[in-house]
């Protein structure tokens, strides 16, 4: 990983994060353990399929507490009270914003979070994604077009909400 590389994260993200790490650390490991420790009992290893499904899910386990362990201490935590993003007429990172598609006046919510955070099926974009490109530092009653897409469409910024 690069040197000067640092994750967008909000308060609540990283806070999600630690939990899971602290649960990988403190319950899923030493499950894992567990399982190979009583799977290598039962003897012959070249044919035990729990030693082997043990020890594929440890992989996966220690994968994911060092991506998150690197995550965590290159991460850099959004502060909505920071003076930069207090301006809660404009549009940045940890705040929820409301747009209206002009093409059907349909309305969406979306939360900008950083790319870790991003989850689209549950309205939490990147702010890497170019609706949130587009968005970010616009205001309310501001008509933006949103680019970088196959078909670019415009909407309205009808609402700003600090989370």
């Amino acid at each position: 990983m690069a040197e000067n590389k640092k994750y967008s994260l909000t308060k609540e993200g990283k806070e999600k994060l630690q939990a899971e790490y602290d649960d990988l650390i403190n319950v899923k490991r030493p499950e894992i353990i567990r399982q190979i420790s009583e799977a290598r009992a039962e003897g012959d290893l070249s044919e035990n399929a729990d030693y082997d499904a043990a020890k594929a899910q440890q992989g996966i386990i220690e994968s994911r507490i060092n991506q998150i362990k690197d995550i965590l201490e290159h991460a850099e935590i959004i502060d909505n009270n920071d003076k930069a993003v207090q301006d809660s007429n404009k549009v940045s990172i940890g705040k929820e914003v409301t747009i209206k598609l002009l093409a059907n006046n349909k309305e969406k919510s979306y939360k900008i979070v950083g790319t870790i955070e991003a989850d689209p099926f549950n309205n939490f974009i990147s702010n890497d994604s170019p609706i949130a490109k587009a968005l970010i530092g616009h205001g309310v009653g501001e008509v933006i077009e949103i680019r970088g897409i196959e078909n670019p469409y415009e909407v309205k910024i009808t609402k700003i909400k600090d989370c």
